[in-house]
């Protein structure tokens, strides 16, 4: 049987003239790299389930040729804003879709965004009102605010006025093509307010 040996002679009678060095272990310690994989693993799983997207839900409309079947808004229960140009905001009650109304009716109104006396306030009185309104089953109506947005309105003021549904709580909305009535209003309104 051989035997290495291990011992430093001190380089006597050999070529080399230097010491054997011992052969160190090449045995890697794992255990700090799975410790830090279960820290990332939980780190990851904590942080993914705390951070919810933040989306607004989106109900589409029936898609659907037949008039009978597309969803229905009553007259009484409909709030109709409009978003114009340099943060200007106009509203009516109803749809108006009359054809034959005035240059500049008596129920098409301008507010703005304020928080006191704004279209906010608007909104939270319609749906008050609608509140008290009864359907065929007994249950209280819900208001329907359709948005129209003109072609010299902004993003943020889209975006604004959306934020105004979910203060409001108010569950049924829709957004539309502005109509070429409602740009006549908009325009005689403004003319008649000295705005350019």
């Amino acid at each position: 049987m051989a035997e290495m040996d291990t011992s430093s002679s001190g380089g006597k009678g050999k070529k080399h003239g230097g010491t054997k060095s011992k052969k160190q272990s090449t045995r890697v310690d794992m255990t700090p790299m799975v410790d830090l994989g279960f820290l990332l693993i939980t780190f990851f799983m904590l942080t993914t389930t705390m951070s919810k997207p933040k989306t607004m839900d989106l109900i589409m409309p029936k898609d659907t040729e037949n008039e009978k079947d597309q969803n229905k808004v009553k007259e009484s229960t409909a709030l109709t804003i409009l978003l114009g140009k340099d943060n200007r905001v106009y509203y009516y009650e109803g749809l108006a879709q009359d054809p034959n109304a005035s240059a500049n009716p008596d129920f098409f109104k301008a507010t703005t965004f304020a928080n006191t006396g704004g279209i906010r306030d608007e909104i939270i009185k319609k749906r008050d009102e609608v509140a008290k309104l009864r359907n065929a089953k007994g249950e209280p109506e819900d208001v329907v605010v359709i948005i129209k947005a003109d072609n010299d309105a902004n993003y943020k003021n889209f975006v604004d006025i959306l934020d105004e549904m979910a203060i409001n709580r108010i569950q049924r909305y829709a957004t539309v093509d502005i109509s070429d009535q409602d740009k006549k209003w908009i325009q005689s309104t403004e003319a008649a307010n000295g705005v350019k």
